[in-house]
């Protein structure tokens, strides 16, 4: 009976240590002059509590798709250690890659089909780029914690499951330079008003993969 107790003890103070919430709404500006809501689901909002919590990896990886020209999502948080799979939706060829530090990749020419899956090992953002399309671009962000999320439609975000006590929140935009903001996390957390400048071009400039320049085209369609 006494260990029985102890159990349950156990299970509901765990409950209650990963109990706390974190909710908000975040805003974007561009040149003083506030962006449509919607504009913010191009924002990853994610949480690093001060006792690390290790991810889980999901069985399935995640999708980045290569869509009309573009990669959709054009921005995708996982947790290190999980995968991502880059179909081909276009009638054409793509070649996705990626040079950046730990996670470097090249998927070669491929047509329409599942595409190539990748492993990301290690936390940190990766720049992926399509080496036929020069307009082609989008973002993995690996993070070593798995509390993330993206805000609706109207620029609300919720994060629930957290551990109760000190950590950081830190909203991520490619075209602006990362939000961090101390937070402790409650029962009862009062919601939070976030808002980010975006100054960044929205196609940074970059290199093929062989770092030259690329090739013009005339076609404005495929």
């Amino acid at each position: 009976m006494r260990r029985l107790l102890c159990v349950a003890m156990w299970l509901c103070m765990a409950g209650t240590a990963a109990a706390g919430e974190i909710s908000g709404e975040l805003k974007l500006l561009s040149g003083g002059a506030a962006l449509r809501a919607s504009e913010t689901q191009e924002a990853v909002i994610y949480y690093r509590s001060k006792a690390p919590v290790v991810a889980s990896p999901r069985a399935e990886p995640y999708v980045m798709s290569t869509r009309r020209k573009q990669f959709v999502p054009h921005v995708l948080a996982v947790s290190a250690g999980e995968s991502v799979r880059f179909p081909n939706e276009d009638p054409i060829l793509h070649n996705v890659f990626s040079q950046s530090p730990n996670n470097a990749f090249d998927s070669g020419q491929y047509g329409r089909g599942d595409g190539k899956l990748v492993t990301f090992e290690k936390p940190g953002l990766v720049r992926v780029y399509c080496n036929v399309h020069h307009s082609m671009y989008g973002f993995v962000l690996v993070l070593d914690t798995p509390f993330h999320t993206r805000t609706d439609a109207q620029g609300r975000f919720r994060l629930s499951g957290l551990p109760d006590g000190e950590g950081e929140l830190v909203v991520f935009h490619d075209r602006g330079a990362p939000l961090r903001k101390a937070v402790v996390v409650e029962a009862a957390s009062v919601p939070l008003a976030l808002t980010l400048e975006l100054n960044r071009r929205k196609v940074p400039a970059h290199s093929n993969k062989f770092g030259k320049p690329y090739a013009r085209s005339n076609h404005g369609g495929y």
